[in-house]
């Protein structure tokens, strides 16, 4: 379903930051310390800032997702075969519930809610459905990374919450731009897409 950017009730609309962690961003974190990082995803949060403070000022939720390895008894943390494989890096602390690695970046606070996920949706086993319906909130705006992971899961998975759905396609980044592309182009049969510039000035 199309969604006019334009008329939509922003006191009923959420933007979602997804996973835009330090632990993924910043280069004193899991991912920064390994070498794992790409331009593109670096420079999301300076495009999503603009669209944040849109958001707050008209009204609108700002509504942060959170990536978790949940500890185990000893401390270390419980990670996927498929997590372990592809990010051996991962380690003792990283994305650690209630740390800073966890956290937001800062140029992206404050969040009005944040929901911890430990799977590519941000629905798979998390409250994020029941705090959204309990605020009313029936549109959703989806930034974040990675687009071709957590991104496109928590939007597929709100399209059939009967969410109405946009995807800032500036405002989301995976390892790679062709990576990208293809990922927000399979997007498109399900969800609204325009860039940051585009959405601000619709709201605006």
């Amino acid at each position: 379903m199309s969604v006019d950017a334009s008329i939509l009730d922003l006191t009923r609309t959420a933007l979602i930051l997804g996973d835009l962690q330090n632990d993924f961003l910043h280069p004193d974190g899991a991912y920064g310390r390994s070498g794992t990082t790409d331009p593109d995803i670096a420079s999301v949060p300076a495009r999503v800032a603009p669209v944040a403070k849109a958001m707050r000022a008209a009204g609108g939720w700002v509504v942060s997702t959170h990536f978790t390895l949940v500890p185990g008894r000893d401390g270390e943390p419980f990670i996927s075969p498929h997590l372990a494989s592809v990010r051996p890096f991962l380690a003792k602390g990283d994305f650690l519930p209630g740390s800073w690695g966890q956290d937001l970046v800062e140029e992206l606070k404050p969040a009005d809610m944040m929901v911890e996920k430990v799977s590519f949706s941000a629905f798979y086993m998390s409250r994020l459905e029941w705090v959204l319906k309990k605020a009313d909130i029936e549109n959703l705006v989806f930034t974040g990374i990675v687009t071709n992971g957590g991104v496109a899961s928590t939007l597929r998975d709100a399209h059939v919450r009967d969410f109405k759905t946009i995807l800032l396609s500036d405002g989301c980044a995976a390892f790679g731009a062709d990576v990208h592309v293809t990922a927000v182009d399979a997007l498109k049969p399900v969800t609204t897409v325009m860039s940051c510039a585009d959405f601000l000035a619709a709201i605006g």
